[in-house]
């Protein structure tokens, strides 16, 4: 059967593919918001830096920015390499979608790709120019230089869809991806994060891979918490039902709280993570788990599926990366699950 050996967490912000020099760049589109939202309500710029006085003009310092960036590329660098070493045979990647393949035509709350292959595609200079300010120096760097095919894992995809039904969930099944936002059926940016960023593009180095959409953003449906996390606890145990000797690991792809940084809903989520506080998780609310924030049900379903498992979790690093005086940017969490116990017990 197949194992889970390795779990993964990690932000995937644009602030980390981009110069501390121009974190601006997006601190105007930030000024500019008229529902920033923090702790379930919606605040303008101006009124959010009121709430929040005196405000965080000390962390959007140049160097306080450059330290962070600095600690979380290398806990990037960290998080690849710990991949590499796991030797896996496939990585299940969960991410968010931005409507960049699946928009207001269908938005499933949960779908697999099991196509053999996936389209890894580079943006035109077109299409870089029309991005929203701040977006387009760190999205250039989620992809490669040239159209690239990456390969996915047909067998095990379509194992997971038919184990999670048989579970109760109904998830969306996608053999050809949707042209998408960018008319190229490219695999979006939260898994060519992992590709690009963690992994360095390098073939050799990047297993098959089954992409997991999770609608965390978008209204009318995404599924709550407690739905993440049960969705999660499926997806392990399809995994380890797999009839196939395969090292997985499994990747939860974005988050923490943004645009809004909360360091205090952060730092209890990740200590919940860490102690497999399954009430913590399936408990936070919906009306916190809006705007980028979302992207910790990512997580959630990931902790689900690590759930049962004698993996551990250690949190390798936190930054809190603030890019304007009101608090806005991008908290970025770094986690593993890895089996520590002495090689004799396993």
């Amino acid at each position: 059967m197949a194992e889970l050996v390795l779990g993964v967490g990690t932000s995937h912000g644009p602030l980390l593919n981009t110069a501390p020099e121009d974190w601006g760049l997006r601190a105007k589109a930030d000024r500019a918001n008229k529902a920033l939202v923090y702790r379930g309500t919606e605040y303008a710029y101006d009124d959010l830096l009121a709430l929040r006085a005196p405000g965080f003009a000390d962390e959007c310092a140049l160097e306080v920015r450059r330290r962070r960036h600095a600690a979380c590329r290398a806990d990037i660098e960290e998080l690849g390499r710990r991949i590499v070493a796991a030797e896996l045979d496939v990585l299940v990647v969960v991410s968010s979608d931005h409507k960049e393949v699946f928009d207001d035509a269908l938005l499933p709350q949960f779908a697999f790709y099991w196509g053999d292959t996936m389209r890894h595609e580079p943006f035109t200079q077109e299409q870089l120019d029309r991005m929203k300010p701040g977006l387009a120096v760190a999205e250039v760097a989620n992809v490669p230089e040239r159209s690239t095919v990456r390969p996915g894992h047909a067998a095990l995809a379509r194992h997971l869809i038919e184990r999670t039904s048989a579970a109760g969930f109904d998830p969306a099944a996608s053999r050809n991806l949707p042209p998408g936002e960018w008319g190229n059926s490219g695999i979006p940016h939260g898994w060519g994060f992992i590709f690009e960023q963690l992994l360095a593009g390098d073939a050799d180095h990047i297993p098959p891979t089954v992409p997991v959409f999770v609608n965390t953003f978008w209204e009318p449906n995404p599924p709550s918490a407690a739905r993440c996390f049960d969705f999660g606890v499926a997806l392990g145990e399809a995994i380890r039902s797999f009839p196939g000797h395969l090292r997985v690991g499994i990747v939860a792809s974005g988050g923490l709280s943004h645009f809004v940084v909360d360091e205090e809903l952060d730092r209890a989520f990740l200590t919940a993570l860490a102690g497999r506080d399954a009430d913590h998780l399936r408990a936070l609310p919906d009306a916190v788990l809006r705007s980028g924030t979302s992207e910790m049900r990512n997580w959630i379903v990931v902790a689900g599926a690590l759930h049962s498992s004698p993996l551990s979790a250690e949190l390798v690093g936190y930054e809190p990366c603030y890019r304007a005086e009101a608090g806005t940017g991008c908290a970025m969490a770094f986690m593993t699950w890895q089996d520590d116990r002495p090689e004799e017990t396993r």
